[in-house]
Parts: structure tokens; sequence; C-alpha cells
């Protein structure tokens, strides 16, 4: 399990770099060379979700959406400057726990 959080961190990275270069051309006015690297990056972002250990793409791409939402907040504040407020905050943590549960559950709950 270990491996598939740090596969979900890098598959969250580069999913937001990628988002952000057509965000960046679209509504900031960058240049479209940026959208070469935002490609590249939502390609690698796709690849590494096929890394997930998971027998079902739809479980990993569920769980994924928790560790996206975080990753998103971390993005504002070290890349756009802007600090996540308490909302913010309890909402990732409430994303968080639907992960684990989508992850762990069957373990405890002993579901198939």
């Amino acid at each position: 399990m270990m491996r598939s959080g740090l596969v979900y961190i890098a598959a969250a990275l580069a999913e937001i770099a990628g988002c952000f270069a057509f965000w960046s051309w679209l509504r900031s006015g960058r240049s479209a060379w940026v959208l070469a690297p935002g490609v590249a990056s939502l390609v690698l972002f796709a690849w590494l979700l096929t890394r997930v250990e998971s027998p079902v793409a739809g479980r990993a791409f569920a769980a994924y959406g928790g560790v996206y939402i975080v990753a998103s907040l971390a993005w504002l504040w070290a890349v756009e400057g802007v600090r996540p407020d308490r909302a913010d905050v309890a909402g990732a943590c409430l994303c968080l726990l639907g992960a684990a549960v989508i992850l762990f559950g069957r373990l405890v709950l002993r579901t198939p």
C-alpha cells in the first residue's frame, strides 16, 4: 500500500501540473508552448494511475480523488501563494477519510 500511496502522490502532481498548464494558457495569457509539457504531464498522470495496486480501475480512481484534493490544496499554497483555510482542510480530511475507506474498508468490513 505504501507504493500505491507514492504513485497516487506522483499522479496527483502530474495531473495538477498538466491542468495548470492549460489554466496558464487559457486564463493567464501564457504562450501556447506551455501546453507541450502540460500534455506530457497528463500522459504521465494517466500512466501512473495504471501502476496503482488495485484489481479494478474504478476503485483505484475513486481512492485517488482524495489524494488529488489534498495535493490540489498543497499546490494552491505552494505555487499560487494562497493558504488553504479551515474549510479547505476539513474538506480535505473528509476526502482522505473516504479514500481510506475505499482502499482499506474491505479489510475491516470483509467485503469482496
